[in-house]
């Protein structure tokens, strides 16, 4: 019996609708699933963890959609993507006049989501200045907009997420205590799916079935070796990176028979030497940043090819030592004998300031 049925939901309900698309039956997947069944009906805060690209807004648009809320507004904001003198804005509204170029009254994102769930990603991000004024909506239900005196009341569920480690941030004094225990009421770890691989088949076949109706290509086979190398692959990116990889070898595919997008000779070689985890997610992520000439963020960057964030790539990087080679070298690496790889060349030049 599925989720939703144990709930008492038709799976042809629009409440499920979100549920449905958080694909596997893993034990360590069917554990968090449990716990969004038992937390959704309530209106306490819940923390989702996990690396990135896990699908931690499938599971927040999972509890909003197993609420009583679920007929109310679902809100996100990704904080991390908000410049921080902007967030405050964002988050609480602002008046005409709070600041240069306020030309209107603006509503935030706490009164967008009044009376529904307000999903904030990224939570880790918020600056220390901001914290006081999020913890006190959180206990109060009550804030300012920004350059008003006015209190407005608003009811509003919040689920927080973030890939960060937020007790080691209240440790190190980048994060307050209270607004993480208030946050932290009901935490949920999502499993990266590394740790999922009996997971892996159902979800290719899940995306290859969205991306050959959207490429209009059919796919009618997906070989034993394609899957087994799926299966076998670390997956830094998680979901996100496999998705993206799965539109690939739908690209690739010929006569209905999906493409194996790990058979090249750099994915080959470079997945012949290292033997742990940890030097096979520093080789790939290597391999992609000189495939586009190390250019970091941007649409062709490395950081979409591998289905992360710019700010997630960059915090790898640090963290696997993985340093961007001088220009002289990039340019040694491209290719000349293509008179288009000389633009080739200016992108990886200017991408080092991305």
């Amino acid at each position: 019996m599925g989720s939703l049925e144990r709930l008492g939901y038709a799976a042809h309900d629009d409440r499920g609708r979100d549920f449905a698309r958080i694909v596997g039956t893993s034990r360590a997947l069917e554990s968090a699933l449990a716990l969004v069944e038992r937390v959704a009906p309530t209106p306490s805060a819940v923390l989702v963890l996990g690396e990135t690209g896990t699908g931690k807004e499938l599971i927040a648009r999972a509890i909003h959609n197993l609420s009583p809320r679920y007929d109310r507004p679902f809100t996100t904001l990704n904080c991390a993507a908000i410049p921080h003198d902007l967030l405050e804005s964002e988050l609480f509204g602002h008046e005409k006049g709070a600041f240069t170029g306020a030309i209107a009254q603006k509503i935030g994102r706490f009164e967008m989501a009044d009376k529904g769930t307000l999903f904030l990603d990224e939570v880790g991000d918020i600056p220390p200045a901001l914290q006081p004024k999020l913890l006190r909506v959180l206990q109060e239900q009550e804030f300012e907009r920004l350059g008003g005196c006015r209190t407005h009341s608003v009811d509003v569920r919040l689920v927080a997420a973030t890939n960060r480690d937020l007790a080691k941030m209240v440790a190190q004094s980048e994060f307050r205590s209270d607004l993480y225990y208030r946050l932290n009421v009901f935490p949920i770890l999502l499993p990266p799916l590394r740790t999922r691989s009996e997971d892996i088949p159902a979800l290719v076949e899940y995306f290859v079935g969205i991306f050959s109706r959207r490429l209009g290509t059919q796919i009618d086979s997906i070989p034993l070796e394609t899957m087994a190398a799926f299966q076998s692959y670390a997956w830094p990116g998680n979901i996100r990176e496999l998705q993206n990889l799965v539109e690939r070898a739908v690209i690739l595919a010929d006569d209905g028979v999906l493409a194996n997008p790990f058979a090249s000779p750099q994915a080959v070689a470079s997945a012949a030497a290292p033997t742990k985890l940890r030097d096979l997610e520093r080789a790939f992520i290597v391999r992609t940043l000189e495939e586009v000439g190390w250019v970091v963020g941007g649409p062709n960057g490395a950081a979409a090819k591998l289905g992360l964030k710019r700010t997630t790539l960059v915090h790898r990087m640090k963290t696997l030592q993985i340093e961007r080679p001088a220009v002289s070298d990039v340019r040694l690496k491209l290719p000349l004998t293509n008179p288009n790889h000389r633009q080739d060349y200016d992108k990886a030049a200017k991408g080092f300031g991305q």
